[in-house]
């Protein structure tokens, strides 16, 4: 089994009239999560305004702790208590900084992986430091990195790389080009 974090994420279509009770509950099962060892992690990404599909992401320290997660009596109980908020659920795991790029098949190459995220990183690191240079000039390189990085880690997992991947989807996952119509031969 991997050592490495690995995430869930879960795909749920909220039932007509069902929003409020659906976030009620997805908020529970972070709260639940929360609860478990090796719990990293996790977020709910509504869906756009032409859409109904929540993505769910769960992240753990490796394959054991999830799996501790997933078949818990207590998660259980929780899917049966929201069963009726949702339709047609999927899921799927993904290790690495593959979850923020879609599933397989889907991620964009890796030198623009590369991109979006050094996109998102940069700024956000630059005003990191400028802002707080002074609070930390005192301090040595190791006491600077530490502080900064417990600081920017978790801004970058859950806040910029996924506006990032957002904001520069159309990028990362160009449409395809439509198809020529066949002419027919005779």
């Amino acid at each position: 089994m991997s050592t490495l974090p690995v995430t869930l994420m879960v795909a749920r279509r909220v039932a007509k009239g069902r929003y409020q009770d659906l976030m009620s509950w997805l908020r529970e099962g972070e709260q639940l999560a929360t609860d478990f060892p090796g719990y990293l992690g996790s977020g709910v990404l509504a869906p756009p305004a032409d859409d109904d599909e929540f993505q769910i992401i769960f992240r753990f320290a490796d394959e054991q702790t999830l799996h501790a997660w997933e078949f818990s009596a207590s998660r259980s109980a929780w899917l049966d208590r929201g069963s009726e908020l949702f339709a047609n659920p999927s899921e799927h795991r993904v290790r690495g900084m593959d979850g923020w790029f879609g599933g397989v098949g889907q991620r964009p190459l890796r030198w623009k992986q590369a991109v979006a995220i050094w996109l998102a990183f940069f700024p956000v690191s630059l005003l990191f430091n400028f802002g707080l240079e002074p609070l930390l000039v005192e301090l040595g390189m190791f006491s600077r990195v530490l502080i900064s990085t417990l600081v920017l880690t978790p801004l970058m997992v859950y806040l910029f790389i996924p506006l990032s991947t957002y904001l520069l989807a159309g990028w990362l996952n160009p449409a395809p080009a439509p198809a020529k119509p066949c002419e027919a031969t005779v």
